[in-house]
């Protein structure tokens, strides 16, 4: 009677939770934090905060004045001119922060241990990590392009609709668009290299500020290696060296030789990041 009744209940073996639900518990997470909402709101005042001293400025800049010299009167610029100049410091700080967050963060407040011995797999635990700090990345740049677009044709102006590119040519506003939509992906990928490399780090160590001060002093050394002009072997080797080829989107006709390049690039140090998160998690004990 005893076996009857232990074969008639048998035990049900733990399931893990659908991948689905895990991102979607992930894309909660982050949107609910507070200093994300604060993070993205000062994306977004940064491309007004330019467009206003444009036009302030009003058209004085003259040429050789720079990128943002060449939004003045051609608002459709903006929004390039934005991702650009926050893809050298604000944009990969806030990657950092998020996956700092992601797994330090996690272990500093003790809860990545009731995730690693949760039954939802190592593996997919690293992707739904990779996909939090991937949504933080896109939901910048997008801050970035689309209130561009709009504080570039409402507070700037543009000429007649369409876009002046730096070789002089105009362009409609659909090309226009697609222009800064491309300059977007070509962003979000730079970002995930970053994320990726970041979310390494994290992995090893139980402190987020060891993140940030990691991947912002890598950074800051990528960047003065690429300013001395003896180490140029090094260039195909830096991520931040081809970190200016999203304004080669204002130019006519569109070179993609340098965003074709820098993407290659940001692919493998991505690859190499992934890699050496999956290896610790999945050898990390719980």
């Amino acid at each position: 009677m005893t076996g009857t009744a232990l074969t008639a209940t048998p035990v049900d073996a733990p399931r893990s939770a659908p991948l689905g639900r895990l991102l979607g518990a992930e894309l909660r997470w982050v949107l609910r934090r507070p200093r994300t909402l604060v993070m993205l709101a000062v994306f977004a005042l940064v491309p007004v905060l330019i467009s206003v001293g444009v036009a302030v400025a009003g058209r004085g800049s003259g040429p050789g004045a720079g990128l943002v010299g060449a939004v003045a009167g051609n608002g459709l610029v903006l929004p390039v001119a934005a991702m650009t100049l926050a893809l050298a410091l604000l944009l990969p700080l806030a990657v950092a922060m998020a996956a700092a967050d992601a797994i330090a963060g996690e272990t500093s407040h003790g809860t990545l241990r009731g995730l690693l011995v949760a039954p939802v797999g190592r593996l997919r635990l690293v992707v739904m990590k990779a996909y939090g700090v991937l949504v933080v990345a896109t939901l910048a740049t997008l801050a970035l392009a689309v209130v561009g677009v709009v504080a570039g044709l409402v507070v700037v102006g543009g000429a007649d609709g369409q876009l002046v590119t730096l070789s002089g040519t105009t362009v409609g506003v659909g090309e226009a668009l697609a222009r800064v939509a491309l300059v977007v992906v070509w962003t979000v990928g730079q970002l995930a290299a970053v994320g990726a490399i970041a979310l390494a780090i994290s992995s090893y160590t139980e402190h987020p500020l060891v993140v940030l001060a990691s991947v912002l002093g890598g950074l800051i050394v990528f960047g003065v290696l690429t300013a001395i002009p003896s180490l140029d072997w090094l260039q195909p080797y830096l991520l931040t060296s081809g970190w200016t080829a999203g304004a080669d989107a204002l130019r006519d006709p569109l070179p993609l030789g340098g965003i074709a390049e820098s993407s290659l690039r940001a692919l493998c140090y991505a690859a190499i990041g992934s890699g050496l998160t999956v290896h610790r998690m999945l050898r990390r004990d719980a």
